[in-house]
């Protein structure tokens, strides 16, 4: 699957915010992908965190993020799931899974019931292990800083927000990844 042909699908103009999409997107593809090739034991898939990391962000449009161009009726933390909904539609189900799950640290339904977030309830943490390192790489940069990697405790603090469990994830990322 062409990744870019789904973005230009729902992303036909080339303005700010696709430009957006394409800089941030590839720069967590290129991420995962060092971090993967860097654990050759972990057998991890390439081609598909390469096209799920290019797409994980697919559903920004549809939310209301100013700062980032973005003027679509939904809170910005719903647009994981919402993207999820758009892949899926397209018939790439375990891609879609990497854009519902990508959110901070991932949501568990805990989080997602105690801080009323205004998503499904349902677990959307990473499960397999290309989910976790994309979302795991995609904590080191933000769509508003498009040429600036966060560092590793900066990008810890960026999934304190969402619960403390996050910060377990993270940290395990980091012992498992880097």
């Amino acid at each position: 699957m062409d990744p870019l042909l789904l973005i230009d699908k729902y992303y036909p103009e080339d303005n700010e915010l696709k430009h957006i999409l394409l800089k941030h997107s590839r720069s967590v593809a290129d991420k995962a992908l060092a971090m993967a090739r860097k654990h050759p034991e972990l057998n991890l898939d390439l081609q598909f965190i390469e096209e799920a990391a290019m797409l994980h962000d697919i559903g920004i449009f549809q939310t209301d993020a100013e700062g980032i161009c973005c003027f679509g009726k939904y809170p910005y933390i719903c647009h994981g799931y919402l993207g999820a909904e758009l892949v899926r539609k397209e018939g790439f189900p375990k891609h879609a899974l990497v854009c519902e799950r990508h959110t901070g640290a991932g949501l568990s339904l805990q989080n997602i019931l105690q801080q009323d977030l205004p998503v499904p309830h349902r677990e959307m943490t990473p499960v397999s292990l290309e989910e976790q390192i994309i979302c795991f790489a995609d904590k080191f940069f933000s769509k508003s800083k498009l040429d600036h990697e966060k560092g590793i405790e900066k990008a810890r603090k960026s999934v304190a927000r969402y619960g403390e469990e996050g910060g377990k994830r993270f940290d395990y990322w980091c012992e498992l990844f880097l």
